[in-house]
């Protein structure tokens, strides 16, 4: 945050005028945040037709034209492909606005109203009007709506944490000329915890810190997810073997089988069809989607739907410590008195627990209060604690107040590190109560407990509490209170507590599932060194060999030594959300995707830069979640676990629509390269692939997005940014998928056409149309399950068998309704071809069940040799 010295120029206490408020409005517009302006339609349309499978089509769709106009030959095949161009895009575009929302959503950060004082008047306007030079009144539980200057203030502390990270509230005072404008000025978003003031606008909008932190969001670049790198290479190399295919066939069309140009064209068609994958994209999109309402069900919502698949590829999860891998609580864990020395604070009280218990209700300011059925909590965390403390032992604050109200009060400060209340007891004596820093506390000295409490005090200490002492007097009803350097000493010891943000219940599961699945989980937070490394400890993020470094250890180390000792570090306390850059930067240099948590304005940055920023729905500023990809509506760390569990299940099931797409467009390929060599010609028309591709594969690779996650898939490595798509067997799996299917086909093709008929090409080309659309439809039982095919694989997805159903009943009607048969030029099939269409429909998947069986036994082979 900015500091500047330069003399304020102060409005009279009476506010603004009319005409003053109008002149401003007009110069500096209204107080709201910006939204970057948004991407023109017809760029987003030009990004979804530059994919490389997209652009495959529109050369298919023109050339489909060309032949259509210049030789007549009919607009099924421009109508056909162009449609599926059409469709690719518009599900594209859909997804794209329903995931993303506009920066626009970071007004909602201003107030709806604040009261201020204009014309000698205190009014309530909208937040937006407010201007430069207004006079604004605050209180506990305000927002500031503005970048300001404290005119004048009672004991006024903000909550910078949505600036600064730092959970603490700062202490505000008044305005004095060349002050360091940090202890002075209060900044638009943040919260007022204590206090009231009155304050003066110095800055609004976008020319406010919060402004400036969200207009530097629209100039930060993401990397393209690990996936779309995978499916861009995928399509260049289908886009390769098209251009190399299609070559090869209009040169033996032409020069050996003296074909027209205009036929030879058509072949190339009909290859460039068979190449690209058409609904590919519309599969990998549905995928996605799917993924991204699982996870919206279990507490993770994806604002970028790419990221659905990039958090099942991380390695790195980065998290703050307070509020995701704790309870965002402090609580009360333990209790010291001289009678009953060290307790837990959820035991039954005795006499000296309740008697520390009901001196520190009274001497607290915090509220709890239930709003619309929502709990307000007002006051500093540590309060908030004595109150839940009172809360779960059925007591409460007004309750012992009834018996000792409050007569004085000498408030919090940073400089004595204490507080004192005084009470009217029922005979009229004074209870003076004084809780804070054991060593501030002016105890009697002769006390005997007290080498017993420093010993308490101590021990709390080592175990990571905040420790929070209670000392008590007894004055005369007639005593003078007047003098607070008096009333505080000789004090009664009554005891002290120790206090933390306990963990989440159900972090260490996660954390043990998050190091199973090959992930490294650190904690980023900005507490102490020492409650940082006790927390890491407890829950399994700190084990041996690891270290934990503060901010200034960090700040010390060069970028090399920082790359060079990342891995070793688990934890990074004290560390300023600037920081937190470093570290993803760090990571990703080493080659790792980070998953980076992070819940204030500050955050925002490097929540956009790691390969998922991950902001908290709950205690998140709206700054924070439209810079993340994925927000968590409960603010929990086991909810990353379970996301990274669904990006999994996202990617594999990707894969398996890549393997039941790709491997049998290869096939087609190799098919009409090898007809054509064999001199055959083509043996399949284009409308006739397009079929096959869209229908056949399409309809049932559709419903492959809704497969269960494979059981061991946390038990494996993430996949790496630079690993191929084709790694963990799928390469292989294609080669036999695809040389099954080019074999088979050539051979019904041959069958059909020589050996059952004399040189009928229809009925080959029947024969291998059925063949190719059923066979590779009903292998995607042995592609879908890793493991050997059983009845729980052909019953565990009804979708999907509902959808094949659908597909063969398609192609079946195709194949025996006269119209239709004809319209994709079909012919009626004899008896024997129907019974070795049948058979040979079954062999692709008796084929990948050997093959499947055959990679098991490889891997457990190398699992023995190591």
């Amino acid at each position: 945050m900015q500091n500047n010295n330069t003399t304020l120029k102060l409005t009279p206490k009476s506010g603004l005028t009319t005409r003053e408020i109008a002149t401003r409005t007009t110069k500096y517009g209204p107080n709201e945040l910006v939204a970057a302006r948004p991407v023109p339609l017809w760029q987003k349309i030009w990004r979804h037709m530059s994919d490389v499978s997209s652009l495959v089509l529109l050369f298919a769709v023109g050339l489909a034209t060309y032949l259509a106009i210049a030789q007549n030959g009919g607009w099924t095949k421009t109508i056909v492909i162009g449609t599926i161009l059409i469709i690719n895009v518009v599900i594209g575009l859909y997804q794209e606005a329903s995931a993303e929302k506009s920066l626009a959503a970071l007004k909602s950060m201003s107030l709806p109203t604040a009261n201020v004082r204009r014309n000698d008047d205190v009014q309530t306007v909208d937040a937006t009007a407010i201007v430069p030079g207004d006079l604004v009144l605050l209180k506990a539980g305000d927002q500031v709506p503005a970048d300001a200057v404290v005119l004048e203030s009672t004991n006024l502390a903000v909550d910078e944490a949505v600036l600064t990270g730092e959970s603490e509230a700062v202490e505000k005072r008044p305005y004095v000329t060349g002050a360091p404008v940090a202890e002075q000025q209060v900044y638009s978003g943040t919260a007022v915890t204590a206090g009231t003031a009155l304050i003066q606008v110095v800055t609004t909008g976008m020319a406010t810190e919060l402004g400036q932190i969200a207009g530097l969001l629209n100039k930060t670049k993401q990397r393209a997810t690990p996936l779309q790198g995978r499916l861009n290479r995928l399509s260049s190399w289908l886009t390769t073997f098209a251009v190399l295919g299609g070559m090869t066939i209009f040169a033996l069309s032409v020069w050996v089988q003296n074909q027209g140009i205009g036929d030879s064209l058509m072949i190339g068609v009909s290859l460039a069809v068979a190449a690209v994958p058409e609904t590919l994209p519309i599969i990998v999109t549905i995928s996605l989607s799917h993924g991204v309402r699982r996870m919206a069900d279990r507490n993770a919502i994806m604002r970028r739907v790419s990221a659905v698949e990039t958090i099942g590829s991380v390695d790195v999860i980065a998290s703050d410590k307070t509020g995701t891998l704790t309870q965002n609580q402090m609580t009360i864990t333990k209790l010291w008195t001289p009678t009953t020395g060290v307790l837990a604070a959820d035991t039954p009280l005795t006499s000296g627990s309740r008697e520390l218990m009901r001196y520190l209700g009274l001497a607290t300011n915090a509220e709890i209060n239930q709003v619309d059925g929502e709990e307000q909590a007002i006051g500093d965390a540590t309060e908030l604690a004595a109150v839940r403390w009172l809360a779960d032992h059925q007591q409460s604050r007004a309750g012992l107040e009834r018996d000792a109200p409050r007569i004085a009060e000498d408030p919090f400060d940073s400089t004595k590190k204490m507080m004192t209340t005084v009470h009217r007891l029922a005979d009229g004596r004074q209870l003076v109560i004084v809780k804070g820093a054991w060593d501030r506390l002016p105890f009697r000295a002769d006390l005997p407990s007290l080498k017993a409490g420093q010993r308490a005090h101590d021990a709390f200490g080592q175990a990571a509490l905040r420790v929070l002492a209670v000392g008590y007097r007894v004055l005369a009803a007639d005593a003078d209170i007047s003098d607070w350097d008096a009333v505080n000493r000789d004090l009664q010891l009554a005891g002290i507590v120790g206090l933390i943000d306990p963990p989440r219940p159900e972090v260490v599961a996660a954390i043990r599932d998050a190091k199973q699945a090959g992930i490294k989980p650190i904690m980023i937070t900005g507490d102490h060194l020492v409650t940082a490394t006790a927390i890491a400890e407890e829950i399994g993020i700190l084990t041996a060999g690891d270290v934990a470094v503060s901010g200034d250890q960090l700040r010390e180390m060069s970028d090399a030594t920082l790359r060079e000792q990342i891995e070793q570090i688990a934890v990074y306390a004290r560390v300023s959300p600037s920081d937190k850059i470093r570290i993803v930067q760090a990571w990703q240099a080493l080659g790792k995707s980070v998953a980076m948590t992070g819940d204030g304005v500050n955050d925002a940055p490097a929540l956009k830069a790691a390969d998922v920023g991950i902001a908290m729905g709950i205690t998140g500023t709206e700054v924070s979640k439209e810079a993340a990809d994925m927000v968590l509506t409960d603010d929990n760390f086991a909810t990353i676990i379970a996301a990274v569990k669904e990006g999994r299940t996202v990617y594999q099931n990707i894969i398996k629509a890549v393997e039941f797409l790709v491997g049998v467009n290869f096939a087609q390929i190799f098919l009409m390269v090898g007809a054509v060599l064999f001199g055959w010609g083509a043996p399949l028309l284009a409308e006739q692939l397009l079929i096959i591709n869209v229908l056949a594969d399409g309809i049932p690779g559709f419903f492959i997005s809704q497969e269960p996650g494979e059981p061991l898939a946390m038990q494996q490595p993430p996949v790496a940014n630079d690993e191929s798509i084709l790694a963990r067997g799928l390469g292989q799996r294609l080669f036999v998928r695809a040389a099954t299917f080019t074999a088979l086909t050539l051979g019904i093709y041959a069958v059909g056409r020589f050996g059952l008929t004399d040189n009928q090409a229809s009925v080959g080309m029947t024969m291998v149309f059925l063949v190719l659309a059923l066979g590779s439809m009903i292998d995607i039982y042995a592609i879908k399950d890793r493991r050997t095919m059983s009845w729980d694989t052909l019953t565990r997805n009804p979708r999907l068998n509902r959808g094949l159903l659908a597909g063969i009943l398609v192609v079946l009607v195709i194949a025996t309704v006269p119209p239709l048969r004809a319209f994709f030029s079909l012919t009626a099939l004899p008896a024997v071809s129907w019974v070795i269409v049948l058979a040979g429909v079954l062999v692709p998947t008796v084929v990948l069940e050997l093959n499947k069986r055959w990679q098991r036994r490889q891997r457990y082979a190398v699992e023995v040799a190591e």
